[in-house]
């Protein structure tokens, strides 16, 4: 019994650590102030969408894009469309224009011939880009009118090959919608502060965006094909490797995207555990030895909650060590919640903290070992 309390402590006090490291490095971060609005000098921007099955949310992110400020002889829109069978393609045609391009994976390959689904989407759309600037997002996703303009201006302020962007998820008035957006959130401060500080790689392909020649100066998605997830994290390494100091974050509201809670407790955890299937094949060690720390603090609170069934004294170290759990992020998350207008959520962070355990054990497990469904497919 002692083991199971002692390695808890440990955990914890090397988690203060990494909390607080991060909290330091989120509160560096300088808020980027668009220098000037209508600057553009030129660049090209090709923004890149895949979907698969979108019909019901496509409509709402095409308006957003098709309403950018940034000049339209210099923005291009592609949706590639990933063998949908629902009206997707359908509604995405009545929009085609000299702005917007729709490609049909199903006119190149056949489904079941394709391992890395959105990776081959994001492939074909480059291929068939103007812009000298990538920009990728969702179908899910949202963006204000200023988004594309803030992306150039900070591009052109700072010379950036690969420049990670923040992601919102709109909470709902459901505890699953907000609990996700809360975690969301959380997981955007640890992106700008690991990105703004170098200490390890990370970013979400709702809003990137990176030069046409770099992708193919790093060989694109060559020898991480083979995994089904990883469009943005794997790429973002092999970028890294060959371009260590061209890559940033954009710390602005306006930089970002907003898009939607899964609906359902199946696909929230189907959603983490293809995230989480993409860990085994990061290169940087840094990251691993956080995602490791992270895993292990989580999996011995699982196994204090586990254990009390059996010693109900256990129950009781159980909620001390997730009280000094709240504490040490509470700072942290507080301020990523305010940058997030999410503030209001700030006294209901603590009473999702057991899901929270619960849900990175689960998703981590699965995620090494398991399959997953995604948008109606089995993915292994």
């Amino acid at each position: 019994m002692v083991i199971i309390i002692i390695i808890p402590v440990i955990l914890l006090i090397a988690y203060y650590f990494l909390i607080g490291y991060y909290y330091a490095a989120w509160m560096h971060i300088p808020l980027y102030n668009i220098e000037q609005y209508n600057k553009t000098d030129g660049i090209k921007v090709s923004v890149i969408v895949p979907a698969r099955n979108e019909a019901q949310v496509i409509e709402h992110c095409l308006q957003s894009l098709l309403h950018q400020h940034y000049p339209g002889d210099l923005l291009q829109i592609i949706i590639v469309d990933d063998h949908s069978d629902d009206d997707t393609a359908a509604i995405v045609s009545k929009y085609v224009s000299g702005k917007l391009k729709l490609i049909s994976l199903n006119n190149y390959l056949e489904e079941g011939n394709i391992i890395a689904h959105k990776k081959k989407a994001i492939e074909f759309a480059i291929a068939e880009c103007t812009g000298d600037l990538i920009i990728t997002t969702d179908a899910d996703c949202v963006a204000g009118k200023g988004w594309i303009n803030t992306i150039v201006d900070f591009y052109i302020s700072h010379k950036k090959r690969f420049i990670v962007a923040p992601v919102k998820i709109i909470p709902g008035d459901t505890a699953l919608s907000i609990f996700q957006s809360i975690d969301f959130a959380i997981m955007q401060g640890i992106t700008g502060a690991s990105v703004y500080k170098n200490f390890h790689r990370m970013c979400n392909g709702a809003n990137l965006a990176y030069e046409k020649q770099v992708f193919y100066a790093v060989n694109g998605f060559e020898n991480i094909d083979h995994i089904a997830s990883g469009d943005d994290m794997l790429l973002m390494e092999k970028i890294a490797g060959k371009f260590p100091e061209g890559i940033a974050y954009i710390k602005n509201k306006t930089a970002i995207v907003e898009t939607l809670p899964e609906k359902s407790w199946k696909q929230f955890f189907n959603q983490r555990i293809r995230w989480a299937s993409k860990t085994k094949h990061y290169s940087d060690k840094r990251i691993m030895a956080v995602l490791g720390l992270v895993y292990l603090l989580n999996l011995s609170l699982f196994l204090l909650l586990a254990g009390s069934i059996i010693n109900p004294a256990l129950f009781i170290f159980f909620v001390v060590f997730v009280f000094y759990k709240c504490i040490i992020e509470w700072a942290f998350v507080k301020d990523i919640l305010r940058y997030f207008d999410l503030q209001a959520f700030m006294p209901v962070f603590p009473l999702f903290q057991p899901l929270h355990i619960a849900y990175i054990v689960v998703s981590g497990f699965f995620g090494s070992i398991g399959k997953y469904r995604w948008k109606g497919r089995v993915v292994k």
